[in-house]
């Protein structure tokens, strides 16, 4: 992987390239303008010998002003190129950056945490956009200063000889400015980086610092790098000031060193009044070192801002391969599975089978890495060892549309995209029909409350007030929308009521529905319906089998708590009358469904 300042180097290659046409055009503007200015002197010094001369200087006049003129032009110019040339670098670091974030997945947020993104693609863009803009203005900007020693030279050798003199200490003055002010504004966007990455997630748990009363606290803990971020914005700012007061040192001595000389000259006879004119112009030219430091900062900012949005394209995204799915049922395997977050091995050497058409519940306690196993079965995130194949296919071998047109997910805090209802089911899909989005409905119990909203499918989806297992039934309605031979519900029932729970898991789970269902369980009454349930512990597969089976051990019940406790004490007295656990909940759910239908 390169390091930051060759990755930096190698993004803003990139956006030159996208923006070659707009940075040409703003360079010639920008140079033509550098031209008009280095000629300007020499008219005006020509036009200044004929008037003390008394000779015909109307045309000349005129040639000066059509230059002003022409100078004024040319800077609405340069603005206007240097605006659109920015906006369009910097909408098209957006659309790399935001893309290669989305084909991260879960990575880009667990490595740079989504406060600290949205500055990045927000912030960070808006800045590194404006580097081929600052890169033209800076070449125009050293234009001036050597048009300005060559015209010197012209006047009179010695006139550049005296200003050659002290180029050394402004070349050194602007590798420093450049140094340190790339530095500081690094430091600064990577405070501001934190403070937004600490916005995000107060933001995000906004109800549970309300409830804790903790508003000042956290308001606190948000800002406390405030005076970080204010030292670093003091430091660039130093680092410019010291060069202004260096340069305002530097480059009046040089003007007087070349002033003393042209008046030298001017006493032999060497040069014209004139001519001394557009020495003093020359010289004022040369020495434009503000004008270099304040473009060389802005350079150095942009490229401080590359250099975290090279960070992030830093990151491997995942690869798809060219093969396409053969006919088959959805058999899902896992061979050897290793996956690790944050350094810690959560899922260690799986190996699991679930056989096409059929459903698999995964239970196991909280860290096991239910969640982990479902997002490698999706290639929602890949394994550090192991493969995971569909129909004998390795996952990674599978087209981009292959793999995701064949698995379906929905998730317990499923985000609802598109900017209606209708557009949220059918999020994903590629030529949705309105019957195929309202089957889907129906078949996650959305459709009734859907049709009650003000518009129905129509209603905006930020108009529509939604109660947690509203929003979860959209999401599995969308999910049984996009088809598939694979479905993975990631604790997708977990906010539905009893009797909704029981109604969706008797459709979904009913035989003969073709797909293949892997199901992340916490109920016992979502595993008693599977097929079979893998048991994860420790990170491995400790039992698969039917949840009857495993219902025997102590250790599987104690997987979900106080209802295992409560069932476990049923069953010794299902021994007696012959109730079972599962189809006991099933005839609960149907008699809890039976009394809401009566009221």
């Amino acid at each position: 992987m390169p390091d930051r300042p060759e990755a930096a180097r190698r993004l803003a290659q990139q956006v030159l390239r996208h923006t070659g046409a707009r940075v040409a055009a703003l360079a010639a503007v920008s140079t033509t303008a550098t031209a008009a200015g280095l000629v300007l002197p020499a008219l005006l010094g020509h036009t200044l010998d004929l008037l003390l001369a008394r000779a015909p200087a109307t045309r000349w006049i005129a040639c000066c002003a059509g230059v002003v003129l022409l100078l004024t032009v040319l800077d609405a110019c340069a603005g206007y190129v240097t605006g659109t040339a920015d906006a369009h670098a910097t909408a098209w670091l957006r659309r790399r950056v935001t893309g290669h974030v989305l084909s991260l997945g879960p990575r880009a947020a667990a490595r740079f945490g989504a406060g600290d993104l949205v500055a990045r693609l927000v912030g960070s863009a808006a800045q590194a956009g404006t580097a081929p803009g600052a890169l033209a203005a800076l070449l125009a900007a050293l234009a001036g200063p050597v048009g300005g020693v060559v015209a010197l030279a012209l006047l009179d050798p010695w006139l550049a000889a005296v200003f050659l003199a002290g180029a050394p200490v402004l070349a050194l003055l602007l590798r420093a400015v450049a140094r340190d002010t790339s530095s500081c504004a690094a430091d600064y966007q990577r405070v501001q980086g934190r403070i937004a990455a600490a916005l995000a997630e107060a933001v995000g748990g906004h109800r549970t610092i309300r409830a804790a009363g903790a508003e000042d606290r956290e308001t606190a803990r948000i800002l406390a790098p405030l005076p970080e971020l204010s030292g670093a914005g003091h430091r660039m700012w130093r680092v410019q000031g010291r060069a202004a007061a260096r340069a305002v040192t530097v480059a009046p001595l040089l003007n007087l060193g070349v002033l003393a000389v042209a008046g030298l000259l001017l006493a032999r006879h060497r040069l014209s009044v004139g001519e001394v004119l557009a020495a003093s112009r020359y010289a004022a030219l040369a020495t434009g070192v503000g004008v270099l430091v304040g473009q060389l900062a802005a350079l150095a900012r942009a490229r401080a801002a590359a250099g975290r949005l090279a960070e992030v394209r830093a990151e491997q995204a995942p690869g798809h391969g060219t093969r396409r799915l053969p006919p088959g049922p959805g058999r899902l395997e896992l061979r050897g599975v290793t996956a690790r977050r944050g350094g810690r091995t959560v899922l260690d050497g799986i190996d699991l089978v679930v056989p096409g058409g059929t459903t698999l519940a995964v239970v196991g306690r909280s860290g096991t890495g239910k969640s982990l196993l479902a997002e490698v079965a999706g290639r929602l995130a890949d394994p550090e060892a192991g493969e995971v194949l569909l129909d004998g296919v390795p996952l990674t071998d599978l087209t981009h549309d292959a793999l995701r047109g064949a698995v379906a997910c929905a998730f317990e805090r499923p985000a609802l995209l598109g900017t209606t209802i209708e557009d949220t089911i059918a999020f994903g899909l590629t030529a949705p029909s309105p019957a195929e989005v309202r089957s889907a409905a129906r078949l996650a119990h959305a459709d009734d409350f859907v049709r009650r909203l003000p518009d129905g499918y129509a209603t905006r989806r930020t108009d529509a007030p939604r109660s947690g297992g509203e929003t979860q039934r959209l999401g599995l309605a969308r999910a049984f929308a996009h088809g598939g031979r694979l479905l993975i519900l990631d604790d997708a029932l977990s906010s539905l009521d009893t009797v909704t729970e029981h109604r969706i898991a008797a459709s979904l789970l009913a035989p003969g529905t073709g797909r293949t269902r892997l199901l992340i369980a916490h109920r016992t009454t979502t595993a008693a319906r599977a097929d079979a349930v893998a048991w994860l512990d420790g990170g491995r597969v400790r039992a698969v089998g039917a949840h009857r089976e495993l219902w025997r051990d102590a250790e599987y019940r104690a997987v979900f708590g106080d209802e295992g406790t409560e069932r476990a004490e049923a069953t010794e007295g299902a021994e007696v009358t012959g109730w079972e656990p599962g189809v006991a909940a099933q005839a609960t759910a149907e008699g809890a469904g039976t009394e809401a239908r009566g009221r």
